[in-house]
């Protein structure tokens, strides 16, 4: 039979230990006095702290980087809503700039002038197939925005003579054989956006050409819807300027 007495505990002392043991998570939820707990038994084991497995602190790690990461995702999706938001401004900007003009002169001047500031572009080109026995001579005196190719042109030049269908909309990095599209500006284009035009019933294709410096500027990975509504209002306009 044992004679060892029940230490005594203080009434604060017992009332602390009821709370722990009623809500641990208390403690458990709280770093510093999880951190006071395990230096307070290893100065009483005596043993070292780099021999102790705190199985707490890994899992505080790891959710410290879980969060880190979420940081940093979430700042990654501000920052594309952010340029989302910039280019969907520029797009409207430049449909207004569209509108504007009275007469088709004043809209291919626009197209290459103001239009092309707004969008930051370094380059704009509207190419019209045409058959050669009906390409009107004053076509010619329009500037460099506008220029005329044979039919077949535009599908061999978004598809560089490949068996695959031309898509609508074609992002990439400008090839070498571009002096046809961009004459003595094509060593200084490097990525460009090529956008089909559909004049309705009749009348052959066009094409709407985006030309930049920065190779990275028109991506294959980009999206293009702002482009496509860019190119509706476009294509639309052009009809009504062709009658």
């Amino acid at each position: 039979m044992s004679t060892q007495l029940p230490r005594a505990i203080s009434p604060l002392a017992e009332d602390l230990r009821e709370k722990i043991i009623s809500d641990p998570g208390m403690v458990l939820d709280d770093q510093d006095v999880m951190r006071a707990l395990i230096a307070a038994n290893e100065r009483n084991t005596g043993v070292a702290a780099a021999n102790v497995v705190d199985l707490r602190g890994l899992a505080m790690e790891r959710l410290e980087d879980r969060l880190d990461r979420l940081e940093d995702t979430h700042r990654s999706v501000i920052a594309a809503a952010y340029e989302n938001l910039a280019g969907t401004n520029q797009i409207h900007r430049a449909v207004l700039q569209l509108l504007e003009p009275t007469e088709f002169t004043e809209f291919l001047t626009a197209l290459s002038g103001d239009i092309a500031q707004t969008l930051r572009l370094d380059a704009v080109r509207l190419l019209l197939e045409t058959k050669v026995e009906d390409e009107d001579p004053a076509l010619k005196k329009l500037g460099d925005v506008l220029i005329t190719a044979e039919p077949g042109f535009i599908e061999t030049y978004i598809t560089a003579g490949r068996n695959i269908p031309a898509r609508p909309i074609t992002l990439r990095q400008v090839a070498p054989e571009t002096n046809v599209i961009y004459g003595d500006t094509e060593n200084f284009i490097h990525s460009e956006a090529l956008m089909q035009l559909d004049f309705g019933p009749g009348r052959l294709p066009g094409l709407l050409v985006f030309g930049s410096e920065d190779p990275h500027m028109f991506r294959p990975t980009q999206g293009t819807d702002l482009l496509q509504f860019f190119s509706g209002v476009f294509e639309k306009m052009m009809r009504r300027w062709l009658g």
